[in-house]
């Protein structure tokens, strides 16, 4: 995967290499820089942009721990299972929430939550988000994933996060993708076990929350089961906000 000759000569990458994935050896899941990047959060703007002409979607990539640097699983050592994911286009996100919500929960599936038009570009929410998330985190490093949209890179890298609950990431794949076009998602920044999304188009009721906190459980229970401990809490904290952050246990 040779990511220069998909950019413009006025982006420069820092080094990195490809990372065949562990699945299958001649697979190359995704070009990742050797070290943590400086100002990784405007370069991910910056190769953001170029991403319509580049087929290269940015990912801002963490380890499993913060001092993990060394392996910096499970992007260096090719813990990633492309082979192994489905399409996200088989989905259908609606039936996906409302299978995952009665394996959690005992309460009658509420249905899907209402999209909104965002009040500001959700490019532009999406930078200022990788931003702060960057500067927080100067362990950061840089990936690149050849795919469409950002939420097909999450199946298209094989990251396997979710697999304590399914293990074919194309299905939250097929979620995320439906959060893009209801929310104005980006897919910002990824971890081991982590998911972080910039949101443009955030709930603004206590009603509308609610919906969404509901979506949120039947994507990630971990959130509430050991997180929020309730799903009206979980909601709470979703009015107006311009983030999501989900982790699987």
């Amino acid at each position: 995967m040779n990511v220069e000759l998909c950019l413009p000569r006025a982006i420069v990458l820092p080094p990195g290499r490809t990372v065949a994935s562990e699945g299958d050896g001649d697979t190359a899941a995704l070009w990742l820089s050797d070290d943590a990047v400086s100002g990784a959060g405007e370069l991910w703007t910056r190769l953001r942009a170029e991403h319509a002409g580049s087929g290269l979607w940015p990912l801002l990539l963490e380890p499993l721990r913060p001092d993990d640097e060394g392996e910096f699983r499970p992007w260096a050592t090719g813990e990633l299972y492309p082979d192994d994911m489905s399409s996200p286009q088989v989905h259908g996100p609606a039936a996906l929430l409302a299978a995952w919500w009665d394996t959690y929960a005992k309460e009658e599936w509420p249905g899907l939550a209402p999209g909104r038009e965002p009040a500001r570009h959700p490019d532009a929410v999406a930078a200022e988000f990788a931003g702060a998330f960057a500067a927080r985190r100067p362990y950061i490093r840089l990936g690149l994933v050849a795919a469409g949209r950002g939420a097909d890179a999450l199946a298209a890298v094989g990251w396997s996060g979710p697999a304590n609950h399914d293990n074919d990431t194309g299905k939250y794949a097929a979620v995320v993708r439906d959060w893009e076009r209801r929310f104005g998602a980006r897919v910002v920044a990824v971890g081991f076990d982590t998911l972080h999304l910039s949101v443009a188009a955030p709930p603004i009721s206590t009603d509308e929350a609610l919906l969404v906190a509901a979506e949120h459980f039947a994507f990630c229970p971990d959130l509430v089961w050991q997180g929020s401990t309730t799903l009206a809490a979980h909601a709470e904290g979703l009015v107006g906000a311009g983030h999501w952050d989900f982790w699987w246990d």
